[in-house]
């Protein structure tokens, strides 16, 4: 099977990185994840410059992605492409290319997802977990910015 670029879409807290570690084991895939970096990097504590460093990072890994997919190995990204311009934006730069594309979206219960959100605010908390705490200004954030995908878009609905 030709390598993949698994593009993983869906809502703040929605288990796209649980999804990513399962496919990343049944399709001997590399994880590219820009929140395991930026938590290595800055921790909690970008501030204002998170926005524009996870906008750099993204093109890093754009870039390493081609690369890895280039000696036949497959990656799964997991930063959420919220947007359609971005699910778009990021098809055609694997496939012109020559790298094949699948859109995942991940796509829970909403209530299951505010008890995701819940758990995960406690653990780090708890300093249990390293990740993002869920504020209510940063749910509200990333509400606003998320397109939902049409089924023209995807290529995998997982619910």
């Amino acid at each position: 099977m030709k390598p993949t670029a698994y593009l993983l879409c869906g809502k703040l807290c929605s288990g796209k990185t649980q999804y990513a570690r399962t496919l990343v084991q049944a399709e001997h895939a590399v994880l590219l994840s820009v929140d395991e970096i930026m938590l290595a990097l800055y921790g909690t504590n970008a501030g204002e410059a998170h926005d524009m460093l996870t906008s750099r990072l993204q093109g890093y890994l754009f870039e390493k992605a081609a690369e890895i997919l280039s000696t036949g190995i497959s990656v799964v990204l997991d930063w959420g492409f919220w947007t359609r311009r971005s699910r778009e934006w990021a098809r055609h730069f694997f496939q012109e290319r020559g790298f094949l594309t699948e859109m995942v979206y991940i796509d829970p219960p909403e209530e299951v997802r505010e008890g995701w959100i819940a758990a995960r605010n406690a653990a780090v908390a708890a300093g249990t977990e390293e990740a993002y705490p869920v504020d209510e200004g940063l749910a509200d954030k990333m509400e606003a910015l998320f397109e939902e995908p049409d089924l023209s878009e995807l290529d995998r609905w997982v619910h």
